[in-house]
């Protein structure tokens, strides 16, 4: 089952301290784009994934074309992709050894994120950390 409660989400967003944003975006209206913003104002490292600007900088950061270009080790996936990309996304955080899949809002598919827990992963499905952070933040939770 998918992580939903507040306690575990709290716990994912203290636990974590590398993110890779799927389908980061260089265009600011783009809600990855302020997720990826907001997420580095909070103090994490973030590492842009995105094949068509692999090799240029974003936000400071550099883009990689894919999960396994990150040159070290990644606590949490971020995916700004459609649900069809995650059972393909899942085989990708299973190969890189990534412990949190975060899917973004509506972006579901629950025999993806099962096939992904049997594998030992956790999982927070159609949840956003730009809004979960600030929510839990005020709940006294982080």
């Amino acid at each position: 089952m998918s992580l939903s409660s507040d306690e575990e989400i709290a716990e994912v967003l203290r636990s974590v301290k590398t993110v890779a944003v799927l389908g980061a975006s260089h265009k600011p209206e783009r809600p990855s784009y302020g997720v990826m913003q907001f997420l580095l104002r909070k103090g994490y490292t973030v590492f842009p994934v995105n094949p068509g600007l692999a090799g240029t900088e974003l936000l400071g950061q550099r883009v990689y074309g894919a999960l396994i270009d990150i040159p070290q080790p990644v606590d949490m996936v971020d995916v700004f992709r459609n649900a069809s990309f995650l059972p393909q996304i899942v085989e990708e955080v299973i190969q890189c050894k990534v412990g949190i899949l975060w899917t973004q809002l509506e972006v579901i598919d629950r025999d993806a994120a099962m096939h992904a827990e049997a594998q030992g992963i956790r999982v927070v499905m159609d949840r956003c950390p730009a809004i979960e952070w600030p929510r839990l933040k005020a709940a006294a939770l982080l």
